[in-house]
């Protein structure tokens, strides 16, 4: 495995040069285009020189992208990501964050499961209800980390920033809580009454959302205390946050807790109590390069990854089609999703439609997604939903990513 790492990281620091030089496109757009450039050469050099064909086939299927990002690498982007956030622009969004990382994606699933199952049927596909939905769950959580750059110099309106921030945090934890939840369902047989699997799905929130989120205050305030007390030593002080995450998230794997809500609160806890965003001390400094320059990597890492993986898939005329559907129905779920949790709030912005807009066509579908497709055995319709899944996050991506820029100078000239 550590030598598809070190060729997959290779690959995406040498993609990154070239974008960086002569492409110039947002980093992790830039990577995904350049990746997908690069199957191209690969999959024609299947006949001509198989032994490479398979060797490089290898690389990526011995990366093992599902554990890669769900135990690995996902716990650094999010606590790389929450470090920086400020918690009091947070709290002033705090209805709307809650909304839309909870009730949004819940609304989502149920709509895109519905409309994908109905999909399924009109081309032929046999999709069960139960696995839409596991589709639903896993495709409704936003993955906006590719598009904030792109936000930040159209001059988006702060208050629309942080709730896509924010709710980009915390939605990830509740989607995976959402998609084990609705897989419990779909794995349960007989031996299951209606009050023992209810009382299973409850067990199972309470463990992972509620325990994930104290976990993370406990992991927080330890980290915290450890690195306050090492001012004179920034280098330390990392490998402390380091061990934060390394150690935490393998702690919530251990006690069932969910490990990204564990690791946004405690990078939000302890960005915020050493105030990292002021840049001003050295610990600070030490802190703000190291985590910007790890979450530049495995950013890299993970969009490379999902372009070099496409050459893998075997699409056929209904996987096709029924993904171009899937990328409309996700559209559609998340307007919907987005602008009935909206209607419910107050909001100082005097064009709701416009934000609501802003808020669908900005919020792209990413790495989890494809891991937790990744997941889903065939008993699950796992190599359907996988196509579909990477039809969606690939169009998310490159589309929607390469144009929300011009969607906001738009809407906002």
């Amino acid at each position: 495995m550590f030598e598809s790492f070190s060729i997959v990281f290779t690959i995406s620091a040498l993609l990154g040069y070239i974008n960086y030089k002569w492409i110039k496109l947002p980093t992790t757009i830039g990577l995904m285009i350049l990746s997908l450039l690069l199957v191209i050469p690969i999959t024609f050099s299947e006949k001509l020189f198989p032994e490479f064909y398979n060797f490089f086939c290898d690389i990526i299927i011995n990366a093992d992208f599902k554990t890669l990002l769900l135990d690995g690498i996902l716990s650094f982007m999010l606590f790389a990501g929450a470090l920086h956030v400020n918690i009091a622009a947070l709290a002033h969004e705090k209805k709307s964050i809650l909304l839309f990382a909870t009730l949004s994606v819940l609304i989502s699933t149920f709509i895109v499961g519905g409309g994908v199952y109905f999909a399924a049927s009109l081309v032929g596909l046999k999709l069960p209800f139960i696995h839409s939905l596991l589709f639903g769950a896993l495709i409704s959580p936003t993955d906006p980390i590719a598009v904030m750059a792109i936000l930040k110099k159209a001059n988006i309106a702060e208050s629309l920033g942080i709730k896509i921030e924010g709710e980009s945090l915390f939605n990830d934890g509740i989607g995976v809580v959402v998609f084990s939840g609705i897989a419990l369902i779909a794995e349960a047989t007989g031996l299951h009454n209606q009050a023992e699997l209810g009382k299973e799905i409850g067990v199972l929130f309470l463990e992972e959302a509620v325990g994930g989120i104290v976990y993370g205050l406990i992991i927080g305030f330890i980290g915290l205390k450890l690195i306050q007390s090492l001012k004179e030593n920034s280098n330390l002080a990392v490998i402390i946050s380091l061990a934060v995450v390394m150690g935490g998230y393998a702690g919530s794997q251990m006690l069932h807790t969910s490990g990204p809500l564990a690791m946004v609160v405690a990078g939000m806890f302890i960005g915020n109590k050493i105030n990292i965003n002021a840049n001003k001390s050295e610990l600070q400094k030490t802190l703000n390069e190291f985590w910007e320059i790890l979450d530049q990597v495995f950013n890299g890492i993970l969009f490379v990854l999902i372009g070099l993986a496409f050459h893998l898939l075997h699409f056929n005329n209904e996987f096709i089609i029924l993904g171009l559907a899937s990328v409309i129905i996700v559209l559609l779920a998340r307007f919907v999703s987005v602008l009935l949790p909206y209607s419910l709030l107050k909001h100082e912005e005097t064009t709701p439609l416009k934000t609501v807009s802003i808020l669908t066509w900005g919020g792209l579908r990413g790495g989890i997604s494809i891991a937790l497709a990744l997941s889903l055995n065939a008993n699950q319709s796992g190599n359907l939903i996988l196509h579909i899944t990477y039809m969606v996050v690939l169009f998310s991506i490159v589309v929607q990513g390469l144009s929300i820029g011009k969607l906001v100078k738009k809407l906002y000239k």
